[in-house]
C-alpha cells in the first residue's frame, strides 16, 4: 500500500518536482558556471512538462548534471561499486570504516553519490537524454516512493508512450 507522501508526489504538478529536483542543484550548478533562479528553474521544468526543444541554459543544465553523474559514480566506484550495488549495500557492509566517524564521512558521501546519481538521471532524462535509463529503473525499483523515483517514474512513462 502506498504513503500519503507517495500518493500526494504521483499526484503532484510534474514541472514542481522538477523544480523541487533542480533547487537540489543550485549550488553544485552555481559552482560550475550555472546560476538558476527560480524563474530559470521554472522555465525549465515548464519546458520539459510542455515538450519544448531545451533552450541553451536547459542544455547547459543537462550537461552539467552528466558530469555531476560521472563524479558520483567515481565516489561509488572507488569502493568498487556501480550505483545498483550501492543501493544494496548497507553501510555496516562497507568496507574501510574503522571509526564512528569514518563511519558516518562514508555514509555521508554514498549516500549523496546515489541521491545524485538518482536525482540528476531524471533531471537528464526530463530534459530528453535517456542515457541514464537504467539508473532510473534502479532507483524506482530500490525506492519506488522517493521524489526522484517518482519523476522518473513520469519520466519514463511519458519516454515509453512517445516512442
Amino acid at each position: 500500500m502506498r504513503s500519503d507522501r507517495a500518493e500526494m508526489l504521483n499526484n503532484a504538478p510534474l514541472d514542481d518536482l522538477l523544480i523541487i529536483l533542480l533547487r537540489q542543484y543550485k549550488r553544485l550548478l552555481a559552482e560550475r558556471g550555472i546560476e538558476l533562479t527560480e524563474t530559470a528553474m521554472k522555465h525549465i521544468a515548464q519546458s520539459i512538462t510542455q515538450q519544448l526543444t531545451p533552450d541553451s541554459q536547459a542544455i547547459a543544465v543537462r550537461d552539467r548534471l552528466i558530469q555531476i553523474v560521472a563524479e558520483s559514480e567515481a565516489v561509488l566506484a572507488n569502493w568498487n561499486l556501480t550505483f545498483e550495488q550501492s543501493l544494496k549495500t548497507t553501510m555496516t557492509d562497507m568496507p574501510g570504516w574503522e571509526s564512528t566517524s569514518d563511519f558516518l564521512e562514508m555514509a555521508n558521501e554514498k549516500a549523496n553519490a546515489e541521491l545524485r546519481i538518482a536525482s540528476a538521471s531524471a533531471l537528464i532524462a526530463a530534459l530528453g537524454d535517456l542515457r541514464y535509463r537504467a539508473y532510473l529503473r534502479q532507483a524506482i525499483e530500490h525506492d519506488p516512493e522517493e521524489i526522484e523515483s517518482v519523476v522518473a517514474r513520469r519520466i519514463l512513462l511519458a519516454a515509453d508512450l512517445d516512442n
